[in-house]
């Protein structure tokens, strides 16, 4: 949830149970009662976006890991050839042509 997303929320929140005390057509107790109850379901709601959104990093730091584990094998390969072929060019250098020597 975006972070203004979230504050409306808060806002929405406070603003339904302000008119609700204000239209209440219930006891004293029943409303506090209703308050307390539909606040307490705020705080589940925020609970579990706050789990899904802990969820979702999660995910995203385990495939940014992957990614990056399959760059380090990537570039460990590419160093390797470059090596592989340095040391066959050191080991055998090109021969000169024909046309190099008769000059």
């Amino acid at each position: 949830m975006e972070k203004g997303g979230f504050s409306s929320f808060l806002l929405g929140l406070g603003v339904g149970i302000g008119i609700g005390m204000l239209f209440a057509p219930k006891a004293g107790a029943d409303t506090r009662q209703l308050i307390k109850d539909k606040t307490g379901e705020g705080g589940d709601y925020l609970k579990q976006r706050g789990t899904d959104l802990r969820d979702s990093a999660g995910d995203l730091l385990n495939k940014s890991k992957e990614a990056l584990g399959r760059q380090k094998d990537t570039i460990a390969e590419a160093m390797e050839a470059g090596k592989q072929a340095y040391r066959e060019t050191v080991n055998n250098p090109p021969k000169p042509s024909a046309e190099a020597t008769s000059h």
